[in-house]
């Protein structure tokens, strides 16, 4: 290629033109720094409280996870059927893509390769996962004496709601045809949740309104749905076989609004309640 005497001169032409249009180039400069958030969201919804079932062994990408998450950006967010390294890779999503910035704090209740991955030798952590915009403090992860046919608990925290401190538990029950179980396992929860006046307890209870292990929750605390009761379809279902499994109950804790968002990455329902 030949270049004529004017080439300089293009070459500066081209090159001032490539800075209006990119900016400068200085150290920290989101071209050459720390790449900006996609569709980040300014801030969370400070009142508003999440549940969610991840479906596990599911084939879903955390990516898509994290961006259904962000879609409402709740203040606190309970996951049921979480492995430690897809908790990890969800909250830094949700920071490097979409500009939340969440506590996170893990209630493991079994370690298992064949769920969450990991060396045969050191399998990863299974249980239940909070993610907070606020600090969480007085962290306490129990597992109820007797799982069923797999090990569950219930991880409790306390945290800021609506600008308000909360006790938040977080609690994944004993399997369908389970009740027996489910019933002594509902019943370290509620002695639990009774020692403090104000509590948020959400989560996968596999049980419907009307089940008899949950009476000990109903004693204590009210759905968020005001229309919700222990009554036979009263409640808005939360899974793909159309039964209300998942629940966030309020123990003098105001209830303003509350929705179920269908997701195609799991066989659960998102749950949402806004609180005062």
């Amino acid at each position: 290629m030949v270049f004529g005497k004017g080439t300089p001169l293009l070459a500066g032409a081209v090159i001032a033109a490539c800075v209006v249009l990119l900016g400068p180039s200085a150290p920290g400069d989101a071209l050459f720094g720390r790449s900006q958030p996609v569709d980040a969201v300014k801030d969370v919804v400070s009142n508003r409280v999440m549940t969610w079932n991840l479906c596990n062994p599911c084939e879903t990408s955390d990516v898509d996870r994290a961006a259904e998450i962000a879609r409402y950006a709740p203040q606190v967010i309970g996951l049921q059927e979480a492995c430690v390294r897809d908790v990890e890779s969800i909250r830094d999503h949700l920071e490097n893509l979409h500009g939340l910035v969440y506590h996170v704090e893990y209630g493991s209740v079994l370690r298992n390769w064949g769920r969450c991955g990991g060396a045969p030798w050191s399998p990863g952590g299974y249980g239940q996962a909070l993610l907070s915009a606020a600090p969480m403090t007085d962290r306490v992860n129990v597992e109820y004496p007797d799982g069923g046919s797999e090990d569950r608990g219930y991880l409790a925290v306390t945290t800021t709601v609506g600008g308000r401190s909360v006790r938040v538990f977080n609690t994944h029950l004993a399997e369908r045809r389970q009740e027996a179980v489910r019933a002594k396992q509902t019943g370290v929860l509620a002695a639990a949740v009774a020692r403090h006046d104000r509590a948020i307890v959400i989560g996968d209870f596999n049980a419907t309104p009307d089940a008899p292990e949950l009476t000990p929750m109903w004693e204590l605390a009210a759905d968020a749905d005001p229309q919700c009761h222990p009554a036979p379809g009263s409640c808005e279902t939360t899974t793909d076989w159309q039964s209300k499994f998942d629940y966030v109950f309020l123990r003098d804790v105001a209830r303003l609004d509350h929705r179920v968002r269908h997701s195609p990455y799991s066989d659960h329902d998102l749950l949402l309640a806004d609180v005062g």
